[in-house]
């Protein structure tokens, strides 16, 4: 059979108005174009679809089964147009996001929540690297996009600002460096530490400034989250170095003290970072237009 969209369209027009007449309006076609039109498909179906009466048309019983049908035939049609459009809204689909432990902990869960809750079927995978590692990745074509720390390289990558998180020294309240006003990394690193685990994005870029400065921290204790960090520094084990919205989050309830790291890295803002926004799917430009990022035009 050669019938196509528009044929089984003007066949159910016809059919639901009970009028050649009526449907061709309803199709927007001439009453000689749906006449002829209507020849065709009844000779392409070998059988009579229609009883011509004097006041109108109705159906056989061969024009009841393709009426039938066509409908499910342009109700897949019309699903399948909204769901090829949900990919292309960014609304359906995976989008892999790579992000820094300071924004996959602090920053993305209230951000993403709202944009997730809007885009039911779209599911999200944050995958946990340093941002040495996103930036590498990127270059490599291995992601399309993540969130980083500013103090990073990422020449030859666009960079957007989305949030200010500095890093800070957290301390027992009895340190001695507890009333200071700011903290330079290179007093402070011959101390006992509370760490993160092993592998933790955020902890291996904190050892690595260490190394930078031939140093290699006294760890006495390793936490799998920011909280036991808080807690264990709050009773004197040791200090540690948290985002300040870590810091600010916890220290009522474990009471250690924060102050500022003067290190020019611990400076840090989280930036939307990507190679070409022309190059990035529906769903990261969605997403990062609704992290700040301005959207932007092909050159």
């Amino acid at each position: 059979m050669r019938m196509d969209i528009a044929d089984l369209r003007l066949f159910l027009a016809i059919a639901e108005a009970g009028s050649i007449t009526a449907g061709a309006a309803q199709a927007n076609l001439a009453l000689g174009s749906a006449s002829e039109r209507l020849r065709t498909i009844e000779a392409d179906a070998g059988t009579a679809l229609l009883n011509r009466h004097p006041r109108g048309v109705s159906l056989t019983e061969a024009g009841a089964t393709l009426a039938h049908h066509a409908r499910m035939i342009l109700q897949q049609q019309a699903q399948l147009r909204g769901e090829l459009q949900a990919f292309a809204h960014g609304a359906r689909g995976t989008l892999h996001l790579y992000a820094n432990t300071a924004a996959l902990t602090n920053y993305l869960p209230a951000r993403l929540a709202p944009w997730l809750a809007e885009r039911p079927r779209l599911h999200v995978e944050l995958l946990e690297r340093t941002s040495p590692e996103v930036v590498r990745a990127i270059r490599a074509g291995q992601a399309e996009a993540g969130i980083i720390s500013d103090a990073v390289d990422a020449a030859g990558l666009q960079q957007h600002v989305v949030a200010e998180d500095p890093l800070v020294m957290l301390l027992p309240a009895e340190h001695r460096f507890a009333s200071l006003r700011s903290v330079a990394f290179t007093e402070v690193a011959g101390e006992t530490f509370v760490a993160l685990a092993d592998g933790n994005a955020l902890q291996t870029y904190i050892e690595d400034q260490a190394r930078d400065i031939g140093r290699r921290l006294d760890v006495r204790i390793r936490m799998k989250t920011f909280e036991g960090v808080c807690i264990m520094v709050g009773h004197g084990i040791g200090v540690g170095i948290v985002p300040r919205t870590v810091a600010r989050q916890h220290r009522r309830s474990t009471h250690p003290v924060a102050v500022p790291l003067a290190d020019a890295w611990a400076q840090r803002r989280l930036c939307a970072c990507f190679a070409e926004w022309t190059q990035l799917s529906p769903a990261m430009r969605s997403l990062l237009h609704h992290l700040g990022v301005p959207p932007q035009k092909k050159a």
